[in-house]
């Protein structure tokens, strides 16, 4: 395995969107999460699991030199973004602006995950998603069609905007697939400085399978969590003998 290079005033590598079993559809604890960016050499990673930061916070607890909190939020009308440095949850379903506002009250960074890859509709996301957006990704490891990278890349150049690639890990393999070179830095503006002379660096993409894997696994946990209330409201409604 690479060992990990310690943050450096030179260049590191930096994944922008993983996710711990606090997403409905991955698999990785926080520590697993840790170890394996480790292992795969990257110097900090942000923690962006779906509607949620407590994985993010017990990642960055382990390992707060790694560890950026962050969040993948789906706002109304279904397009998703990311808030980076974050420090308190950000609701879904909210309207895109106030995703936005959040996000910056938070002194956070809006950056807009595989902006294109999306089933319907992709243009009117990506172009949602650019008009806001800090940082675009324009390489994500799980976006299997060529077009939804190469799309929201030339996007992404024609405003002129802050590029970087990711993993969108859910599992343990898929960590290290993609990074970004840029500078070290300590903040959220020293991470927007930095991102103007940041490289995507994209390795490989994650087989479509995965995606099945991660539909399954979410709904197993739906079907799970439906059960479990089931049974407290059925609890609940038995009237007490005697």
């Amino acid at each position: 395995m690479t060992p990990h290079r310690p943050p450096s005033t030179q260049t590191i590598r930096v994944d922008l969107h993983t996710h711990t079993r606090w997403s409905p559809d991955a698999s990785l604890r926080p520590a697993e999460l840790v170890r394996r960016a480790r292992d795969a050499g990257l110097d900090r990673i942000a923690v962006t699991d779906h509607g949620e930061i407590d994985g993010a916070l017990e990642a960055r607890t382990l390992a707060p030199d790694l560890v950026i909190v962050g969040e993948e939020i789906r706002c109304r009308g279904r397009t998703e973004l990311i808030g980076l440095f974050l420090s308190e949850r950000i609701p879904m379903g909210l309207p895109m602006e106030e995703v936005v506002d959040r996000i910056r009250d938070q002194d956070g960074v809006v950056y807009a995950p595989h902006p294109y890859a999306y089933p319907y509709r992709p243009g009117w996301h990506l172009r949602r998603a650019i008009a806001v957006a800090d940082v675009v990704e324009v390489f994500n490891a799980r976006a299997f069609l060529t077009v939804w990278n190469r799309t929201a890349d030339s996007a992404a150049r024609a405003q002129a905007l802050p590029r970087a690639a990711s993993s969108d890990a859910h599992f343990p393999s898929e960590i290290g697939r993609a990074h970004t070179e840029m500078a070290a830095f300590t903040s959220a503006c020293g991470f927007l400085a930095a991102m103007r002379k940041a490289r995507p660096v994209g390795l490989r993409l994650t087989h479509p399978g995965a995606h099945v894997v991660s539909l399954s696994m979410k709904a197993a946990r739906l079907a799970a969590a439906a059960s479990r209330r089931l049974a407290d409201d059925g609890r609940r409604t038995v009237p007490a003998s005697g």
